[in-house]
């Protein structure tokens, strides 16, 4: 997958997050940074809906995939960065953004508070990763 079809990937990505916030719980993701709070909400909304339909491998990775790329899209207007797929291991690639000597692996924290650990916020992980390059 070349640069740029990941880029238009992780941006359809985050527009399916969108459509899907609102179609399923009539929440509006703007883009703002504020917006990303509602995301750790969705996550464990997706629990309350579903149960642990929520939790079969297909939609967990759907899940924390379109809106680990809603975060990092929306990290992206604030800090920049680019999207880079990894395939160190080719049994479990995944996507990071990469800023600089930092990279943030957005679905990986929507996985966290979806799967492991539902005290785990989105929020603040975005927080921190924005605030590493506002110093």
């Amino acid at each position: 997958m070349s640069p740029i079809e990941l880029e238009q990937l992780m941006k359809d990505c985050a527009e399916d997050a969108v459509a899907t916030a609102q179609e399923e719980f009539s929440l509006t993701l703007d883009y703002s940074a504020e917006s990303v709070s509602l995301v750790d909400d969705i996550l464990l909304s997706f629990l309350d809906k579903y149960h642990d339909s929520a939790l079969e491998d297909e939609a967990v990775f759907t899940i924390c995939n379109i809106f680990g790329a809603y975060v990092g899209e929306t990290f992206q207007r604030f800090v920049g960065g680019t999207w880079l797929y990894d395939q160190s291991n080719p049994k479990a690639p995944y996507v990071l953004l990469v800023v600089g000597e930092n990279s943030y692996a957005f679905a990986g924290i929507c996985y966290e508070r979806l799967v492991n650990d539902s005290q785990v916020s989105v929020k603040a992980y975005f927080d921190q990763s924005v605030s590493n390059h506002r110093q």
